[in-house]
């Protein structure tokens, strides 16, 4: 049926046309755009995930910021402490010289001095935008990277610098709980005669089987004479005329009396009398080895003259922890950093009485292989006239306190005395040691700085691409379909305009 009121055919292809017109318009955003979602409206869900994504780059590019003014505080921090390594090691160099007594110590001393300065200015000018990592303690974080999860809660994740003392400082001790029974003194005196750490061997027996004694390797053999005491005469006569260092043999009688008045070394003793005679041994500096069976072959330690002032192997050493050593009514301080362990706190005591004024004292520090117990040996060899044979020793510890500094104890330093330069040698390894793993932390973490960089750099790149995935407009498929909407929206005109003719037709009805 024919209409001039109603042009059906008229309103389909003002429809398809207006079709057409849309998605030639979409299609023409897209080419002008480059993007196929463009708003919400176009994608919702899409378009979220994109907006989502976009922010997660820009967070990551403030983040390679962050890296990278991190990298650059650390690569200071580093360099410098590899300076202060290799000035440190000119000191020792200066050190081993002062060995010698035919040297002008004054100008060695002079050097040094320098070095010691030069060292001080490295450590106060190792600052990058007023940030100096290796003075103080403080950690520093370094934003790393924003994790988010899968229900979109998002956290901050950090690489943290583990800040590096370098400085000489003393620190001060604490007023806070007490930490008493984390160090403990063999004895409340030093006594330069050795008393304590003798080895006393009574004999008895009377078969003429040889007596055979050994000293630190060294192997001694007397045939029985008359009796035990003779024979334990002899043997006296043997070993002081060997001139083993630091060891004399006295007693009376049967009783042969073995001293050790090396400092810092102790030596194994073992004895053999014979089948029959026997031999009752006390080590005096050694209850373990106090009163042994009598028997004609047995061994014990003849131990050092130094006193032991022992730290826990349990106790955990937290910053601020103050421990104390008192010789001779002198105070010697540490003041534990943070991460150190008691091997830090036992060296900088020792480093700490080194540098006292203490005449005729000195230190050294051993682990126990067995325990692994750190302890710090205190020697006094008898020279101070005013103190006479013994000094007092005593201990005592406190929290609370400010640590001392990396190289605490440079500034003490002193090779004009045979003493200065013997406590140097071994305390200048110490902050060698001290300097190289300041270096090797500070390497470590710009290492992982670099590579955090390097990584976040590629997943910006990956979330980049991912949104252009999502997002971007396939060209080549939006030029196809442009040329056939072009092709489509001339067709609908002219269907269109086929359409509005048709009533013109029925004008032929009535002519």
């Amino acid at each position: 049926m024919s209409s001039i009121l109603t042009n059906t055919s008229a309103m389909i292809a003002l429809q398809t046309l207006k079709s057409v017109n849309n998605n030639l318009q979409q299609v023409q955003s897209e080419i002008s755009t480059g993007k196929s979602v463009g708003s919400a409206k176009d994608n919702s869900a899409v378009w979220a995930i994109s907006k989502v994504m976009e922010s997660d780059v820009k967070g990551f590019k403030g983040i390679q910021e962050s890296l990278s003014l991190g990298e650059s505080t650390v690569a200071v921090a580093r360099n410098a402490s590899e300076t202060v390594t290799d000035l440190l090691t000119d000191i020792k160099g200066k050190i081993v010289a002062a060995q010698e007594e035919n040297v002008d110590r004054e100008k060695i001393q002079g050097d040094i001095k320098a070095l010691r300065d030069q060292i001080g200015s490295v450590v106060n000018a190792a600052q990058f935008n007023g940030l100096n990592l290796v003075k103080g303690t403080d950690d520093m974080n370094i934003l790393s990277s924003l994790d988010r999860s899968g229900n979109s809660q998002v956290t901050a994740a950090n690489i943290t610098v583990v800040r590096q003392d370098l400085s000489t400082g003393s620190g001060t001790f604490g007023t806070g709980a007490t930490l008493a029974g984390n160090i403990t003194s063999s004895a409340a005196t030093i006594d330069s005669t050795n008393a304590v750490n003798d080895l006393e061997l009574t004999m008895a027996g009377t078969t003429a089987e040889a007596l055979t004694l050994t000293v630190n390797g060294t192997t001694f053999t007397q045939a029985f004479d008359t009796d035990a005491a003779t024979t334990i005469g002899a043997m006296r006569g043997q070993i002081n005329q060997a001139g083993l260092t630091g060891i004399t043999a006295a007693g009376a009688g049967a009783v042969l009396e073995l001293s050790n008045t090396n400092s810092f070394s102790e030596f194994d003793v073992s004895w053999n009398s014979g089948a029959t005679n026997t031999i009752a041994s006390v080590n005096n500096g050694d209850t373990s080895e106090n009163a042994s069976a009598a028997a004609g072959a047995g061994a014990a330690t003849l131990v050092y003259r130094a006193e032991e002032v022992a730290m826990s192997t349990t106790a955990q050493v937290n910053e601020g922890d103050g421990y104390r050593i008192n010789v001779n009514g002198g105070a010697y301080e540490y003041v534990a950093g943070k991460g150190e362990t008691m091997e830090d706190v036992a060296r900088g005591l020792k480093t700490a009485i080194d540098s006292g004024a203490e005449t005729g004292v000195t230190t050294s520090v051993i682990q126990d292989d067995t325990t692994g117990a750190w302890t710090v040996l205190v020697d006094y060899d008898g020279s101070d006239a005013v103190a006479g044979a013994t000094m007092t020793l005593t201990d005592s510890g406190q929290a609370g306190g400010s640590a001392s500094g990396g190289l605490f104890g440079l500034d003490n330093i002193d090779v004009t005395t045979n003493a200065g330069a013997d406590s140097a040698l071994a305390n200048i390894e110490t902050l060698i040691q001290n300097g190289i793993d300041s270096a090797a932390s500070f390497g470590s973490a710009q290492g992982r700085i670099e590579t955090q960089s390097d990584f976040i750099g590629k997943l910006v790149d990956s979330l980049k691409t991912g949104i252009g995935t999502l997002v971007d407009a396939n060209m080549e498929e939006a030029s196809a379909r442009l040329q056939a909407l072009q092709v489509q929206q001339q067709l609908a005109t002219q269907s269109l305009s086929i359409a509005n003719q048709a009533p013109q037709n029925i004008l032929s009805l009535f002519r």
